[in-house]
């Protein structure tokens, strides 16, 4: 089964199902049979597809039971059961408020989800609903994942079913100590004051706590996370046999990870093991837990992200990988052979594939995909097959069914590039991008791809538009298909450039440690040598560079742009973060540590205290007017200081949009406005 967009409405989404054995794909459950189009989301669901950048409409999720005879459907704030056999859709929810979060027991036979901050689990027989917390109200929830969780931490959950479906772990979240921002969301139609609890760095965080609650008895029995309220709960998993459950806690400055386990009486939790680093610890979901009790465990203490195999008493038995490279996920776990699958950069920092190895002696990963571009698995839990979808710059994401061994069962989503693609009358007339490398200041290898403008004349000279995200959570340069948005640019006779500056992903420590307590040093260090040596190809004219990014991008071109003797003439800004004390928690205090113990480079990285480098006319800002991620501020504050000091600027605004610019209509005229933009700036 698979998510796929209306061909009518790329916006809406409809479950498709293909059988295995053969046959074509089929429509499942078609969202707009089931959707109005003019549903309104309840406040808690909207932050949380915000939080999950989901876009769509429609079917977004779903969940098969463990006997996959039954498939849940979340869709609009309700929940449907669709039959395997039958194909007869049926609701299990029908309320005024908003189902979120919904979750199968794995024993079948009940449904569980979060309703007004209050967690409920469903009879599916009976249709019988009651509350297992107390009701949530105000600024108490109860089986949601706060803010920062879901921003920054990656758990997107407050409640963990067991295996044996008799209990459920579930959180309680107190914002109580949060800051309130008073921020507007201002549309096209009117104005709306938010008071958002946003907890900026160096300030209070939710107070999270946790309780495992016995369906049978209604009993509820605390976790003890430790004195320490001030933490961040991380991870949290039950033990296979459900006789324990296992906490990974955080320390506020994110260099201390506690892996613990809880017997289900409660009392104090056993330490199994604790992950320690003078920057962060960078969190994962790669604990996997053996039959036998034996666990699998990530991380990065020997310079790379490895795995490594630990007994049930957390005893270290051996390390199962390593090497010059890191592994991205564990994909699956084979204990009838004694492997572990994973995927990784193995060969080189461009590509992706999936790899197995095994656990129990020394030897090297073994490919299973193919070479020479970039994948992404989803492998069954035995390893007796995998879902995997492939790209590279001459091959559009293509997904098929694969066996064991790699070799393709059946095709679900050819995406030929035939006669019938939208993209095969270009296919032969843009250039392949060209990869290479440079050397940062430190040695590290940075990579870079180019697109040349169709027809490229080598003894001419082009203008450049540098392509950019540049922080933590993105690797660009890679062997996979180009960015349609990278070849509107060629198309309009652009060089297209992109280079993975330090403290981007994917790599050793080393490099993505360069960046602590420096946003804004060496990242931008290697973003300026780059346009430097473009500076020095004869193709490119050194007088037209520009530098263009949306988020941590927009930050980087901002600070590209202020940067003394830059060689960027214009750049454009979306949504940048400019002034890191007005910016979440977790996320900044991992790189920046607080403002109060590292104020001289908060002072140092903010972007108003370099804007007399800027330019005139250089810059172009961008920003969602109901942006709950990073604020509004950060825009309206550098709009301020521009014009105090008379620096002339292009400012664009989008009403009703958060983070991301989300409707089709609304990208076609962002697009259109760069192409202006850039070609006032680069080509006259």
């Amino acid at each position: 089964t698979f998510l796929k967009p209306k061909l009518t409405n790329a916006t809406v989404q409809d479950l498709w199902a293909v059988d295995v054995k053969g046959g074509a794909p089929y429509v499942l459950v078609d969202a707009d049979s089931l959707s109005s189009e003019g549903k309104e989301l309840s406040e808690a669901e909207k932050a949380r597809r915000e939080r999950m950048r989901v876009s769509a409409r429609g079917v977004v999720a779903y969940d098969w039971d463990p006997s996959s005879k039954t498939l849940l459907v979340p869709l609009d704030g309700d929940i449907y059961l669709v039959d395997r056999a039958t194909k007869k859709i049926s609701r299990a929810t029908e309320t005024p408020g908003d189902e979120v979060d919904a979750k199968l027991n794995p024993k079948g036979g009940q449904v569980a989800y979060v309703r007004d901050q209050t967690l409920y689990v469903r009879d599916l027989a009976t249709g019988s609903e009651r509350a297992i917390t107390p009701k949530g109200e105000g600024v108490i929830s109860y089986g949601v994942a706060e803010f920062i969780a879901q921003e920054e931490l990656n758990r997107y959950t407050g409640y963990w079913w067991s295996p044996d479906g008799t209990k459920i772990v579930y959180a309680k979240v107190d914002e109580s100590p949060v800051d309130i921002v008073e921020r507007f969301e201002i549309s096209g139609t009117g104005t709306r004051t938010v008071d958002q609890r946003y907890p900026k760095a160096g300030r209070p965080n939710a107070i999270v706590t946790l309780f495992v609650h016995d369906l049978k008895t209604g009993t509820d029995v605390p976790l003890d996370l430790g004195a320490n309220s001030d933490i961040y709960l991380a991870r949290v998993n039950w033990s296979p046999d459900g006789q324990s459950v296992f906490v990974q806690r955080l320390s506020r400055d994110q260099k201390t990870l506690d892996l613990l386990q809880y017997p289900l009486t409660g009392g104090a939790p056993r330490t199994v093991l604790t992950e320690t680093s003078d920057t962060w610890v960078e969190l994962n979901n790669d604990l996997r837990f053996l039959k036998d009790g034996r666990f699998l465990w990530a991380s990065e203490r020997d310079g790379n992200n490895h795995l490594y195999l630990y007994d049930k008493d957390g005893k270290l038995i051996r390390q199962v990988t390593q090497g010059d490279f890191p592994v991205a996920k564990v994909a699956a776990v084979d204990e009838a052979k004694g492997e572990v699958w994973f995927e990784s950069s193995y060969k080189t920092v461009v590509e992706m594939g999936l790899y197995k190895t095994s656990y129990l002696k020394p030897s090297e990963p073994v490919a299973v995909t193919k070479a020479g571009g970039w994948w992404s698995t989803d492998v069954s839990p035995n390893a007796r097959a995998f879902i995997g979808t492939y790209a590279d710059p001459q091959t559009p994401a293509q997904t098929g069914l694969y066996d064991a061994t790699g070799k393709r069962v059946r095709w679900i989503e050819e995406n030929a590039l035939d006669a019938k693609h939208p993209y095969f009358a270009y296919k032969d007339t843009y250039s392949a991008p060209e990869f290479g490398t440079l050397k940062a200041v430190d040695g590290e290898d940075l990579h870079w791809l180019m697109l040349k403008p169709r027809g490229f004349d080598p003894a001419k000279k082009y203008p450049v538009i540098v392509s950019i995200y540049g922080g933590p959570a993105r690797q660009d340069v890679r062997r996979g298909w180009v960015s349609p948005a990278n070849r509107l640019f060629q198309e309009a006779g652009y060089i297209v450039f992109t280079l993975d500056n330090r403290g981007t992903p994917n790599r050793s420590v080393k490099f993505q440690r360069a960046i602590y307590k420096q946003f804004g040093g060496p990242d931008i260090d290697d973003q300026i040598m780059g346009a430097k040596w473009l500076q020095s190809l004869p193709y490119v004219d050194p007088a037209k560079i520009g530098i263009m990014g949306w988020s941590q991008g927009g930050f980087v071109t901002l600070m590209a742009l202020t940067a003394k003797d830059t060689p960027f003439v214009a750049g454009a800004a979306g949504a940048p973060p400019t002034e890191w004390g007005l910016y979440d928690t977790a996320y900044t205090e991992r790189y920046m540590s607080t403002p109060q113990a590292n104020a001289e480079n908060y002072a140092k990285y903010d972007v108003v205290n370099r804007l007399d480098n800027l330019k005139p006319g250089s810059l172009l800002l961008m920003h969602g007017m109901a942006d709950d991620n990073v604020i509004l501020q950060n825009t309206t504050r550098v709009v301020d200081a521009l014009q105090k000091k008379s620096i002339p600027f292009e400012l664009m605004l989008f009403p009703g949009d958060r983070h991301g610019i989300r409707s089709n209509e609304k990208n076609l005229f962002r697009y259109r406005f760069y192409l202006d933009f850039f070609d006032r700036k680069l080509k006259k």
